[in-house]
Formats: C-alpha cells, sequence, structure tokens
C-alpha cells in the first residue's frame, strides 16, 4: 500500500522546495514571460520570496531573465525527460496512436490523470487544428469536461471521485456543456458502466471526441486514450458505431503486447 502523503506542516515537508516548484509551474502557455511580482502573485508568495527562487532557477539555468522579465528554458524539459524516457510502454502506445490517425485522418492522445485534470502524455496530431488552444504533450484540460478524463474519473474509487465532484466549479466552455455537478456525476457513471465516453462540443464548440480507459496487460491503468474530431465532420453515430471500435481495437492490441 502506497505511503500516505506528506501534508504542509509535517516535519519531514519541505516547504521551499514545494514553493519552488510553484515558482516553475507558475509560467504557462497564458504566462510565458513575467515580472518579480506577477511570479510572485501567480505563486502566492511574497516578491523577496520569488526573488530568491527565481534567482536560484537562474543559476541553476531552469530560468531566463531578461531586464524586468524572467521565462523558463528548454532545461526544463529535462524534468518532465526522466519520466517519459521511464515508461517503458510509450513507444507501443504512440505507435497505436499513429496508427489511428493514418486509418481515420483524426487525432488520438493518450493522457493520464491528475489531480481534477488530464495531462497529455502522448499525442498523434491530424493536420487540421480542433481547438483554439494548442494540443501538445503536457497540456492540461479539466478532467470532467473531457472524453478521457471521464473514463478516468470513472476509475476511482467512489468517496475519491466524490471529493473531486465536490471540487468542480462548473464552467460555460461550450453550449453543450454540463453545468451542475450531478449531470457530471451521472455522465462519469456512465463511462464507468460502458467503459468509455464520449464528450459532445462540451470544453469547445465543435469539438466532439471518445476515450476509453488504457490498461497493461496485468491490469494497471496506464491512462485513457481518444479519438477527437470536428462534429461538421463525423456525426455522433459515425463516432460510436465506426471510431469507438477502432479506438477499443487499439486498447486491446496495446494491452495483449504489455503483458
Amino acid at each position: 500500500m502506497e505511503e500516505q502523503a506528506l501534508k504542509p506542516g509535517d516535519r519531514d515537508y519541505v516547504g521551499a522546495l514545494a514553493a519552488g516548484l510553484d515558482v516553475l509551474q507558475a509560467f504557462d502557455a497564458d504566462h510565458p514571460r513575467m515580472t518579480l511580482s506577477e511570479v510572485a502573485a501567480k505563486a502566492n508568495i511574497d516578491r523577496a520570496r520569488a526573488r530568491r527562487f527565481l534567482l536560484t532557477l537562474h543559476a541553476l539555468g531552469f530560468v531566463r531573465r531578461e531586464g524586468r522579465q524572467f521565462e523558463l528554458t528548454p532545461r526544463v524539459l529535462q524534468l518532465g525527460y526522466a519520466y517519459l524516457a521511464s515508461n517503458r510502454y510509450h513507444a507501443v502506445v504512440q505507435q497505436h496512436l499513429q496508427g489511428i490517425t493514418r486509418d481515420l485522418g483524426e487525432s488520438s492522445s493518450l493522457a493520464v490523470l491528475d489531480g481534477d485534470e488530464v495531462v497529455y502524455m502522448l499525442r498523434s496530431s491530424a493536420r487540421h487544428r480542433l481547438m483554439a488552444i494548442t494540443l501538445s504533450v503536457g497540456t492540461r484540460l479539466p478532467a470532467a469536461y473531457t472524453s478521457m478524463g471521464r473514463v478516468l474519473l470513472a476509475q476511482l474509487p467512489d468517496a475519491e471521485l466524490s471529493a473531486c465532484l465536490q471540487r468542480i466549479k462548473p464552467q460555460a466552455f461550450a453550449p453543450n456543456v454540463l453545468q451542475d455537478v450531478d449531470s457530471l456525476r451521472q455522465a462519469i457513471m456512465r463511462a464507468r458502466e460502458q467503459q468509455y465516453a464520449i464528450v459532445d462540443q462540451e470544453l469547445d464548440s465543435g469539438l466532439r471526441s471518445v476515450a476509453v480507459p488504457l490498461f497493461a496487460g496485468h491490469g494497471e491503468l496506464l491512462g485513457a486514450i481518444n479519438i477527437s474530431t470536428n462534429a461538421m465532420r463525423v456525426d455522433l453515430t459515425t463516432l460510436k458505431e465506426y471510431y469507438l471500435p477502432r479506438l477499443q481495437q487499439a486498447a486491446d492490441s496495446i494491452r495483449n503486447l504489455t503483458q
């Protein structure tokens, strides 16, 4: 059984390390360059601490400084590369995602659950763009409003799922979005029963996707894989009767190859 995680205030909890990581994570697609004051506000720490962390990260080569502006350097990628390189299943999964894109002409991805969000770990992109934002490895999206997120939330024990749903603040992403927690719970329960989820223009207008959970041969949950498409090109019947079986076939093949 996994040891219970430390909490802030515990003797072995290193607050400075946690705050330093918060500073790194303050930078994102919407905030690629920030001043000291902006970093402090986004990381929720005072300016003096933010300055020490930024100067240390600069000395270590993780942050670049130009005048009053700070930004991340490519060295930050080393932190994530170790995880990707150590996952022996990713090459197999990537091959099948690319096969889906080749066969259907649609984008296909692998994501994992991290708190209340899904994180894209692998992606095979089609030529056409589906969302206003660019999806790539490392992209984070709210789990409750994505097909991959719903099949992953469906794997959680009831207590964890309830806690997650209590934290959700419904947002009006697109016209079809489920606006209340009860509707989200019902959608996740359907995903648990069916072992797949379809999300139709809830996160972004025109975006339609289907996802299934992905397991290794010995039963380990590797994440979820999906196919995403444009609602103008692919109707729900095609998504369910043609795309879903292709996705399930890929999941079965990956499971057989990862015994």
